[in-house]
């Protein structure tokens, strides 16, 4: 089978039709570069009714069908696309569309029996090429699909069904093209699909892997003693009614995905994290609780152990001595790489009988990773690799550690444990934002790990905030200290700073209001507690930072925060020149913001120090790693966030860690206009005939009589109250309208009650009553009064 000379258009449409997203790909189909094309009417490619287009999708989350495009050169194209209606987590909408592109002819259909055997298979069977683009589906699979093979053909298994399920496929079918041999994969592609999908590559006549064929055999059906399916990831795992049930979903999830061999050993009564800090290194009795492997020669085995060569089964007493594996993780409290090799786990592996299965089974690196619930020690899991297996690493470690907190919460609930952190849990996880606010200046993705049970809760925080002009700001905080009191102190000043971000304050005033209330926050305390530890947040560090999407500038301030890491369209990282101003608290000492130009698709990432402060590595070696993470090309700022913490962090961290990563949008020319006026009443007409002329361009001409009005009374206030430039500038931001007056005056406007035969005083209330929301942005000299609207409803 030949190599295609295969490649895929895609982009990307937001709800309101405007192109976010475009790939080389449709350049090459269509001609036209990104920046020409983004932030534009998606309908201005075709060369059709677009309402005919908006009623092809309305109500569906995904279409395929044939749509008449535009080239560049005038040309006009006929094209096969499959369209994927997107939610974010943050529960944002988008459109992805794609398109494979090729200029070769489908390959000859193999003999009638055997292209029987595939188009009739009762399962589901898909063909993709060395380049993991498809070439056949069977019936099964397109049914399963809900797709034609034509729709499908040519494009990757990640633009035929989007999701974490067939990236892990994509993998899969990575390593059985390496390798040569049969690979699994966990993880549904469609929800007529099963759980395991089998890869299998498909050599020539000379031995050459030319292809692979992915295969979905039947989803195990529920047994009669209610035994179910395995699942596919840690969510899946501590599901069950028992101790014994979640121990062994968590076999059921991490063989052979993770490993290819667990066994899980619990303590009889678990160890507070107190007395596993205080209790000398001693023998540890633990009963085998479940026991799962792959045989280095043969498939999976189960419950007891079946074809390990286990010596301890499932429900026996194991002793471990002191210095044993187990041991040291349970006293430790923290997971544990060991290779086989070494001389004291080799002892420990010949001598106590409840280590046998390892030897047996031909381990040669293990991973202990303790069971850790609300406060809790409940026992250990043990993770080993057959020799044909790479050695585990950091990324094999995090999802172990995913894997196993999720089975220790199900064991929990099943022994009835009380949860002593709720009560500083739940008001921390209630002052963080739970959503991204709605906002076209940036694509962003947050993440949030608390530390390690014993540290106790944090005072981490992060904040997206929209502001006038389409801007956005960035928050980062750390509360120093931990447990309710950081926790609170955390929420009252998130608070103070979405205040002091609403009145639109530079970001270097912004911080020296937060440090004035932090020095009163610590006096109110204090004088109520002279004991109190870090009263009133004194010697939190913050980083804020505003991006304007139509200068493209980015203006950033920090309080003893780390610098953010900013990487170029062109994978270049480096690090911001922010001043390094003291942490909140202090006092008397000056802040003081830089700004920089972020180019369109720049990734602006923010953290805190618990990122940095891992304890197998120094600083210097995590600033290294944490440049290689941010230097590889990534899709989108959710990946970006898994792979830094991926690559950084090798355990539960010891601090709260909040990563926030945002990756820069541009509102282009043609969606900004700006005017500079006279100083003379007779100019308000002029910015009337402005305003509509512009509106008309946009195809707005509903919103014509409304902004005209607005506009008329902002421009004739800066004419009388305010002093020259003056400027008139009209923003479309997606479905908003935004209108701006400026001038050189710091004097604020302000409603006031106009009396029944006073000629003046209605303007701003008229605004007021018109616009959404309005207000007044202070510059160095001078002074913006907007207003926006909303165009939904037009």
């Amino acid at each position: 089978m030949e190599r295609q000379s295969t490649y895929t258009a895609t982009a990307t449409i937001d709800e309101q039709g405007v192109l976010t997203g475009w790939s080389e790909g449709a350049r090459r189909l269509l001609g036209y570069d990104s920046p020409a094309v983004v932030g534009r009417p998606a309908t201005a490619l075709l060369a059709a009714d677009g309402a005919a287009v908006r009623r092809a999708l309305a109500g569906r989350t995904r279409w395929n069908g044939t749509v008449p495009l535009r080239h560049q050169d005038g040309s006009l194209l006929e094209l096969g696309v499959l369209a994927h209606r997107r939610t974010s987590r943050t529960g944002a909408t988008d459109w992805l569309v794609v398109s494979a592109v090729t200029a070769r002819t489908q390959p000859p259909r193999g003999e009638p029996l055997e292209e029987w055997t595939f188009l009739q298979s009762p399962f589901p069977l898909a063909i993709f090429d060395a380049d993991l683009r498809l070439v056949r589906a069977n019936r099964r699979m397109e049914h399963a699909l809900a797709l034609p093979e034509a729709a499908i053909r040519g494009l990757r298994l990640t633009h035929i069904a989007p999701g974490a399920a067939s990236e892990e496929a994509v993998r899969s079918m990575r390593r059985a093209l390496e390798r040569g041999r049969p690979q699994e994969a966990r993880g549904r592609l469609g929800p007529d699909l099963g759980q395991a999908v089998v890869l299998t590559p498909l050599k020539d006549a000379d031995g050459q892997v030319r292809a692979v064929c992915l295969s979905v055999p039947e989803p195990a059906r529920e047994t009669a003693g209610g035994a179910r399916p395995s699942g596919g990831s840690a969510a899946s795992v501590g599901t069950a009614a028992d101790q014994a049930r979640a121990a062994q979903e968590l076999g059921e999830v991490t063989v052979p995905r993770l490993a290819d061999l667990m066994a899980v050993d619990l303590l009889d009564s678990p160890w507070t994290t107190a007395e596993a800090a205080a209790r000398p290194p001693e023998q540890v009795v633990l009963r085998r609780a479940a026991l799962r492997a792959v045989p280095a020669g043969g498939g999976p085995g189960h419950g007891g152990g079946a074809g390990t060569g286990v010596g301890a089964g499932v429900g026996e007493v194991i002793a471990c001595p002191a210095d044993s594996p187990p041991t040291r993780c349970l006293t430790a409290a923290r997971p544990m790489l060991y290779d086989m090799a070494d001389p004291a786990v080799a002892e420990w592996v010949a001598l106590d009988p409840g280590a046998s299965w390892l030897r047996t089974s031909g381990t040669r690196s293990l991973l202990a990773v303790p069971l850790l619930a609300q406060g809790s020690t409940l026992g250990v899991a043990l993770f080993g690799r057959h020799g044909g297996r790479g050695p585990f690493g950091p990324e094999d470690l995090r999802l172990a550690e995913e894997f196993t907190a999720k089975a220790a919460t199900g064991m929990e609930q099943a022994r009835g444990c009380p949860r002593p952190r709720t009560t500083t849990a739940a008001p921390q996880r209630g002052l963080l934002p739970h959503t991204v606010p709605d906002q076209a200046a940036l694509e962003i993705a947050t993440r949030y790990l608390p530390a390690a049970a014993r540290a106790g809760v944090g005072g981490d925080w992060f904040d997206v905030i929209p502001l006038s002009g389409a801007r956005v700001a960035l928050v980062v905080g750390d509360v120093v200290g931990h447990g309710i009191r950081a926790s609170a102190t955390m929420g009252r000043l998130r608070t103070a700073v979405r205040t002091l971000a609403d009145v639109d304050l530079p970001a270097d005033e912004l911080l020296t209001h937060l440090d004035d209330l932090v020095l009163r926050l610590a006096a109110d305390e204090g004088s109520a507690d002279p004991g109190a530890d870090t009263a009133g947040g004194i010697g939190t560090t913050c980083l804020y930072a505003v991006y304007d999407p139509v200068s493209r500038r980015c203006s950033v301030a920090r309080a003893g925060h780390p610098p953010p890491a900013v990487v170029a369209p062109d994978g270049t990282v480096r690090f911001l020149d922010v001043p390094a101003g003291p942490p909140l608290g202090l006092g008397g000492l000056p802040f003081e913001a830089m700004e920089t130009h972020l180019p369109e698709g720049s990734l602006l990432v923010l953290y805190t120090d618990g990122l940095l402060q891992a304890r197998d590595h120094d600083i210097d070696e995590a600033l290294d790693k944490m440049f290689i993470a941010l230097g590889r090309p990534a899709q989108s700022p959710e990946s970006v966030c898994d792979r830094v913490l991926g690559d950084l962090l090798s355990h539960r961290p010891d601090d709260d860690i909040a990563l926030l990563v945002a990756r820069t949008r541009a509102l282009h020319e043609d969606l900004v206009a700006s005017w500079e006026l006279a100083d003379e009443p007779t100019v308000v007409s002029l910015a009337r005939r402005y305003t509509t002329g512009q509106l008309s361009a946009w195809g707005l001409d509903e919103a014509a009589f409304t902004t005209e009005l607005m506009v008329s009374e902002l421009v004739t206030n800066a004419i009388r109250y305010g002093r020259p430039p003056i400027r008139l500038r009209l923003i479309r931001q997606g479905r908003t309208l935004i209108s701006e007056v400026y001038d050189a005056s710091d004097t604020a406007p302000h409603m006031r009650r106009a009396r029944i035969f006073d000629e003046g005083g209605r303007g701003l209330l008229l605004v007021a009553q018109l616009a959404d929301r309005w207000g007044t942005r202070h510059d160095r000299i001078g002074k913006t009064v907007w207003a926006e609207q909303s165009l939904t409803a037009l």
